[in-house]
């Protein structure tokens, strides 16, 4: 009996997901520490999230023209490390879903070039056949 092919992109896709997590946890701790990725790289995104969230809120609410406080740099950046960390993820398994799809999309294709070649080599001995045939009579 015959075993199957042992499917080892997909089990290495799904290692580098699950090790994502915990290096989006080491990013986000280092990115908690660093004033440079406090201030500039998690606190503009948290800032710009909570904007959008409050606006909405309110417009649901039924409030207009409300002024939102931006968040503390504190609040900004544990929410900043959290949307980079859940980005790192996002973004791995984005990457793994595009890696599994061009894979895919590459066996596929060498499975139909080589039935394009097997029709290719029985339509040569047809016709070959053919020729022989018209060459008895």
């Amino acid at each position: 009996m015959v075993a199957g092919a042992f499917p080892l992109a997909k089990l290495l896709f799904l290692g580098a997901r699950q090790l994502s997590r915990p290096l989006a946890a080491r990013i986000k701790a280092g990115a908690r520490a660093s004033p440079f990725f406090r201030t500039y790289i998690c606190g503009p995104p948290a800032q710009l999230y909570h904007w959008v969230e409050m606006r909405t809120k309110m417009r649901l609410l039924g409030f207009r023209g409300a002024a939102v406080k931006p968040l503390n740099e504190e609040a900004a950046a544990e929410l900043g490390a959290e949307l980079l960390g859940e980005a790192l993820v996002f973004g791995v398994g984005g990457l793994c879903l595009y890696l599994e799809y061009l894979r895919q999309a590459g066996q596929s294709r060498r499975r139909e070039e080589t039935l394009e070649q097997t029709l290719a080599d029985l339509r040569g001995g047809l016709e070959r056949l053919q020729e022989e045939l018209r060459e008895l009579r």
